[in-house]
């Protein structure tokens, strides 16, 4: 597939990092599920979703091919009522044509069968976008490759967002869920604190600087495993293809980088922080 074979529009799609924290902000109501939301409502309607989620973290590049993704409930433990959301939003099997175009030569194959839309991704979606009615379209985060190689294909990625397409990364900036406190509401231990504010300093100025992050004395303790902080890498790869963020264009309820999801937990990138 080629640009001349899709729509290229004179509007540039925005870009977004959602700090997904816990899933049962699927079923509240909060500061940060309100930003989801505003960041929906002051968004011009894509023509599908591309999703990068913490939580399809495999050992290949890949995107969902199927007309019809499932729901995936992928944790236990949590109340019924959260295994019973669903997230009936079409798929975009043309899709993986199209990425793999503008990745190319990087190799992306197609998945007809195995995955869906994570939790990871229908966690936030059901506040953006509750109809439910844009076809959404998962990439898979590849855990055989460096974090230079995520930064690379965000940046890679960029020509889609002319084509209608809302590219969304989703995870957790800190998350380290052996080192929670439930005594520390609202706050968090000063290494991870220290994190999150470089992150924030790096992604609003140098956004190609955050897989440097991998040096910083407290990348251990944030990250003590890739699969969260890797989505912030696509958002920071995009950035860095574009111009400067333009910081009066986003939405004043999604220009926060906030603070951790659930409250008990150490700072994330929280909220949504758009291109």
């Amino acid at each position: 597939m080629t640009a001349d074979s899709v729509n290229i529009s004179d509007v540039t799609m925005p870009a977004a990092f959602f700090g997904h924290g816990n899933p049962m902000n699927a079923l509240e109501v909060n500061r940060y599920t309100a930003a989801w939301k505003a960041f929906g409502e002051t968004t011009a309607r894509p023509r599908a979703l591309l999703v990068v989620s913490a939580h399809w973290y495999i050992n290949a590049t890949a995107v969902t091919a199927m007309p019809r993704p499932r729901t995936i409930h992928d944790f236990y433990g949590f109340p019924r009522a959260l295994f019973d959301v669903q997230y009936p939003a079409p798929g975009l099997p043309e899709m993986a044509a199209e990425v793999s175009d503008v990745v190319h030569p990087t190799w992306v194959g197609a998945d007809v069968d195995s995955w869906g839309i994570d939790h990871g991704t229908w966690s936030v979606l059901v506040h953006a976008f509750p109809d439910a009615s844009i076809p959404v379209v998962q990439l898979s985060i590849n855990a055989n490759k460096s974090l230079d190689y995520h930064l690379d294909l965000g940046a890679k990625l960029a020509p889609l967002r002319q084509r209608g397409v809302l590219i969304i990364a989703s995870g957790n900036v800190v998350h380290n869920l052996g080192g929670m406190d439930w005594n520390l509401a609202d706050a968090g231990y000063d290494w991870a604190q220290r994190f999150d504010e470089d992150a924030k300093t790096r992604m609003l100025t140098d956004p190609t600087e955050l897989a440097t992050l991998d040096a910083h004395r407290d990348f251990d303790r944030a990250v003590p495993t890739p699969d969260h902080f890797i989505p912030a890498l696509y958002l920071a790869g995009l950035a860095g293809a574009a111009d400067a963020p333009d910081t009066q264009s986003r939405c004043p309820a999604t220009a926060q980088i906030g603070r951790a999801a659930p409250r008990p937990r150490a700072p994330v990138l929280s909220g949504v922080i758009r291109w």
